[in-house]
């Protein structure tokens, strides 16, 4: 089993229209934690399939979205106010 690494997902995207395709695409890889923010655990091939899978509901000029990895020490230092800590959830991606 390949290891899977933490990345904090942010993204801005201009349009109701997109901004819907990219959420739904991050909901199938990840948890939504905040608006515009998800946090997902997932393998370098998931990481590869998800950059993809957003790449096709962006413009460039326009939206963006940025993936901030966090290493093991930083994900169990996490503080939280009001809502669970990062956990590793079971995610299936079709």
């Amino acid at each position: 089993m390949e290891d899977k690494s933490f990345y904090v997902i942010a993204y801005d995207i201009s349009s109701d229209k997109r901004r819907n395709k990219v959420f739904d695409v991050l909901q199938g890889f990840g948890k939504w934690t905040q608006y515009s923010l998800f946090e997902v655990w997932v393998t370098k091939k998931q990481m590869l399939i998800l950059q993809q899978r957003l790449a096709r509901h962006l413009k460039p000029n326009e939206d963006s979205v940025r993936f901030y990895p966090m290493c093991v020490m930083c994900v169990s230092r996490v503080e939280t106010i009001g809502g669970d800590k990062p956990k590793d959830e079971k995610v299936f991606v079709v």
